[in-house]
């Protein structure tokens, strides 16, 4: 075991099998949001934290949750000791991985729960107990309704991207869960952003709790490289395909604003001999975890997303993140962009950009607070330069959904028209 690495985390408070398992997982120092979580969550504080992707927010709740675990009585029949809650399949799968990771030394019971998959094993797998469980709200639920949990010796509570779980309009079904569980529980909150609707659902769980900011809201990494390249909307798909061919792009996440877009894009690329597929929340479970297996091991060049059914991707180094369309909050587009420039390394993270998105790309602008670069890509120069913006209503009314402003005024909805209800029950 590296003695830095040992001495680093030892310091804050973690025993040896965690401090093991953190050098064999390659980690050198704590990230700023571990140095601050971590012993936070040994004290047994409840925690508050504005933590993006990409700043080391997992294992600053896991690490000191397994710590405390670890002295424990063990999970027996049906009882879930520590319930960490993610708003998508893809994020739970990389929590659960996580937590396996960091706890390989130690004698916990970890699993993940989710929907779009077979109830049944889970029910099997749950009748021992788990130390650790992470789950989708909808699935945990319907695990709950069955009696095949108990969550009345919950010691642990995590909400995990908070956020995005009130935006999914997952609020209702947090509030039956919080009213399974114990009054005298730990409960940690993190969350992209502050928003009043998370202070609300903060005020109503946390108790004095610590508040920690891992980096400045709505900032991307200063090792993020942003380039601008202005195209007409038709001629997007085959920019796209110019550029990750004479760049010589390896491994590179592209994001769409409809599933029907990212399926042409995947299916363009395809045929022009790149390999590439496609994720969102019409794809089985099994086509999603396959896909994103086979972009994490380079099988595929190309991995075209949506917003929500991107959440949980976490591939170290990853080089290019590409915005086919710019996303419907401002918001979103550092989500995006935060999956590129990790840990110091740098990160490209390109945008294709049409005269329809201007009002999208000026709230991206005030939101970061930087004038992304534009750079014309020759035989690709727009010829559409002024045009009404896009009309993001879905159809739910004239003068709604124009842009950033409009969409600021009404509650945010998936940007890819994706419902809890399909999503992960």
């Amino acid at each position: 075991m590296d003695g830095a690495v040992a001495s680093a985390f030892a310091e804050l408070g973690l025993g040896q099998p965690i401090v093991q398992a953190v050098a064999v997982k390659g980690y050198t120092i704590p990230s700023p949001i571990q140095l601050q979580c971590i012993p936070a969550v040994l004290e047994g504080r409840d925690v508050m934290a504005a933590a993006q992707t990409g700043t080391g927010k997992t294992a600053g709740f896991t690490l000191p949750m397994l710590e405390r675990l670890r002295h424990g009585p063990s999970a027996r029949d049906r009882v879930v000791r520590a319930l960490v809650l993610t708003p998508t399949r893809e994020l739970a799968a990389q929590v659960g991985e996580n937590v396996a990771a960091y706890g390989c030394y130690l004698d916990l019971r970890s699993d993940v729960v989710f929907g779009g998959v077979k109830v049944n094993p889970q029910i099997n797998r749950l009748r021992a107990g788990a130390d650790v469980l992470v789950a989708t709200p909808g699935r945990l639920l319907d695990l709950q309704q069955q009696g095949a949990i108990r969550l009345d010796r919950v010691e642990i509570l995590v909400l995990d991207e908070a956020d995005r779980m009130l935006d999914m309009g997952f609020i209702r079904d947090i509030r039956k869960l919080l009213a399974l569980m114990p009054e005298r529980r730990q409960n940690l909150l993190f969350s992209a952003t502050f928003s009043a609707s998370i202070r609300a659902l903060a005020h109503g769980l946390l108790h004095s709790p610590l508040q920690l900011q891992a980096t400045p809201e709505n900032q991307a990494a200063p090792t993020v490289e942003h380039l601008l390249h202005p195209c007409d909307m038709a001629r997007k798909p085959a920019l796209l395909t110019h550029l990750i061919a004479s760049n010589g792009w390896e491994q590179v996440l592209v994001f769409s604003r409809t599933k029907h877009g990212a399926n042409r894009m995947a299916e363009t690329l395809t045929q022009a001999g790149m390999a590439a597929s496609a994720i969102h929340g019409n794809k089985s479970q099994g086509a999603r975890t396959r896909a994103l297996a086979g972009f994490k091991a380079g099988e595929l060049r190309v991995l075209v997303a949506t917003d929500l059914a991107a959440r949980g991707i976490d591939i170290h180094q990853l080089p290019h993140v590409v915005n086919l369309d710019l996303p419907n909050q401002a918001e979103d587009y550092v989500h995006r962009i935060g999956r590129t420039g990790r840990a110091g390394h740098p990160g490209q993270a390109i945008s294709l950009v049409a005269a329809e998105e201007h009002e999208l790309l000026a709230g991206i602008e005030k939101l970061i607070g930087v004038r992304l670069p534009r750079q014309e890509v020759s035989g690709f120069e727009p010829t559409i330069l002024s045009a009404p913006p896009l009309d993001l209503s879905g159809g739910r009314g004239k003068g709604r959904g124009r842009g950033p402003a409009a969409a600021a005024g009404r509650q945010r909805r998936p940007a890819n028209g994706n419902n809890r209800h399909t999503r992960n029950r």
